[in-house]
C-alpha cells in the first residue's frame, strides 16, 4: 500500500504521524511510505532519517495526498486539506467530529473514508489511541494551570505546591479517567491539595487506593462541582464521552462565583469543552480571562511537546496502521469490533451514531459497509 504522512499545519502542531521507527516497520511489511519534507524538524528528525528509514520524501502535501492511499496524521484536516481528499482514500487521524459541523461537511463532501483515533477501543472498552495523548495532556494541564496562576498572566499570584508556612493550592479535577488521573498525579506530585470527581464509585475506589488516601476522592455531582469549584485556585476539566460533545459541567454562574486569579484548564476542548465559558485557543494565544477567571483551553496540547508525543502516540497507531495496510480498511475492520468502532466518516456517509446526533444529520451503522470476500 502507498502510505502517505504530510506535515500538520494546525496552529503550533509540530507532532509528526510518524516517526523514522515506523516508516522502517512499513517498509519491512513491503509498503512504501511518503513523507513531507520537514515532517520531523519539530521532534528533531531530519529528513535524511526518513530516507535511511525507506521513506520517499517530498517537498509538499500535494503530491502526498494525490497520492497516498492511506493517509496518516495527528491533527483533524484543516479547510486546505479537507479540498486534498478524495473519494476511496483512508484518513487515519484524530478527528473530534461532535463539536465540528464544518470539518465534518468537509469530510462528507471529500467522500473519504475517515477513520479516528479517539473512537478506536479494545475488547475492554479501553481507548487505546487516545489514552497516550490523554495521559500527554493531563500531565500538561497542570504544567499549564501553574504557570497561569502566576499574577502575570492573570492568575492570583499562587504557588502550586506552597512553601512550608503557607498553604499550598487546591486543585480540583473533573472526571477521573486517564487524563484526570495524570493530572491528579502531577498536581499532588507539585505539592497540592487535590480532589478528584467522578460518577463512577469503582473508579473513585480505584483512585482512593491507587493514592494511599493522599488524594480526595468525591463523587460527582451538580452539588460537589459547585461545592469544590468555589474552594479550587485550580480547575481541570478531564470529563470524556468518547467521539461524542462534553457535557458542560461548570456553568457561567459558578465560573463567576470562583475566586478573582482562578484558573481552569478545559482539557476537553477539543470535544467541544467541559465549561460554559470555555472556546478554543491556540498555544499563539492560549488563554482568555471571564468574570476574573484564566482559562486555558488550547484544543491541541499535546502539540507543545511533540517529541514525547510523537514517540508516545506511535506506539499505539502502528500496529494499527500496519493492519490497514496490510489487510486493507475493510479487512482490518471486519477482524476487530473496536477498530471498527473508529470508523467516522465513509463515502458521504457518517458511521459514528454520536457525531450524527451531534449534528442532526443520518447515520449509517459501519458494519453496513463492511464486505469483505
Amino acid at each position: 500500500m502507498l502510505i502517505g504522512i504530510p506535515r500538520e499545519i494546525k496552529d503550533n502542531e509540530y507532532r509528526a504521524g510518524m516517526v523514522p521507527s515506523s516508516v522502517v516497520e512499513l517498509v519491512h511489511h513491503g509498503h512504501q511510505v511518503l513523507v513531507e519534507s520537514g515532517l520531523g524538524l519539530g521532534i528533531g528528525v531530519h529528513d535524511d532519517e526518513y530516507r535511511q528509514a525507506g521513506a520517499t520524501v517530498l517537498d509538499g502535501p500535494e503530491d502526498i495526498y494525490a497520492q497516498a492511499e492511506l493517509l496518516v496524521k495527528v491533527k483533524e484536516p484543516q479547510a486546505e486539506e479537507c479540498r486534498m481528499l478524495r473519494e476511496g482514500q483512508v484518513l487515519f487521524t484524530y478527528l473530534h467530529l461532535a463539536p465540528d459541523r464544518e470539518l465534518t461537511q468537509g469530510l462528507l463532501d471529500s467522500g473519504v473514508t475517515a477513520i479516528a483515533y479517539e473512537t478506536v477501543r479494545t475488547p475492554d472498552g479501553a481507548l487505546p489511541l487516545l489514552a497516550p495523548m490523554s495521559e500527554v495532556a493531563g500531565r500538561l494541564s497542570v504544567q499549564a494551570g501553574a504557570n497561569c496562576l502566576e499574577k502575570d498572566n492573570g492568575g492570583s499570584g499562587i504557588l502550586l505546591g506552597g512553601v512550608p508556612g503557607v498553604d499550598s493550592a487546591h486543585v480540583l479535577v473533573i472526571g477521573g479517567g486517564i487524563v484526570g488521573d495524570n493530572a491528579a498525579y502531577i498536581a499532588k506530585g507539585m505539592g497540592a491539595h487535590v480532589t478528584i470527581l467522578d460518577n463512577s464509585v469503582p473508579r473513585l475506589r480505584q483512585l482512593d487506593i491507587s493514592y494511599g488516601g493522599r488524594v480526595n476522592c468525591v463523587f460527582s455531582n451538580r452539588a460537589s462541582i459547585e461545592k469544590y469549584a468555589l474552594q479550587a485556585d485550580l480547575v481541570i476539566g478531564a470529563v470524556l464521552l468518547a467521539g461524542a460533545a462534553a457535557p458542560k459541567l461548570l456553568t457561567r454562574e459558578i465560573i463567576a462565583a470562583m475566586n478573582p486569579g482562578s484558573v481552569v484548564v478545559d482539557v476537553a476542548i477539543d470535544q467541544g469543552g467541559c465549561f460554559e465559558t470555555s472556546h478554543p485557543t491556540t498555544h499563539s494565544d492560549p488563554t482568555f480571562i471571564v468574570d476574573d477567571v484564566v482559562h486555558y483551553c488550547v484544543a491541541n496540547m499535546p502539540g507543545v511537546v511533540p517529541r514525547t508525543s510523537s514517540f508516545g502516540l506511535n506506539n499505539a497507531t502502528l500496529p494499527y496502521v500496519l493492519r490497514l495496510a496490510d489487510s486493507g480498511w475493510q479487512k482490518a475492520l471486519a477482524n476487530d469490533e473496536g477498530f471498527l468502532r473508529g470508523l467516522n466518516i465513509h463515502a458521504g456517509h457518517i458511521c459514528y451514531e454520536a457525531v450524527a446526533s451531534a449534528h442532526q444529520l443520518p447515520y449509517t451503522p459501519a458494519d453496513k459497509f463492511i464486505s469483505v470476500s
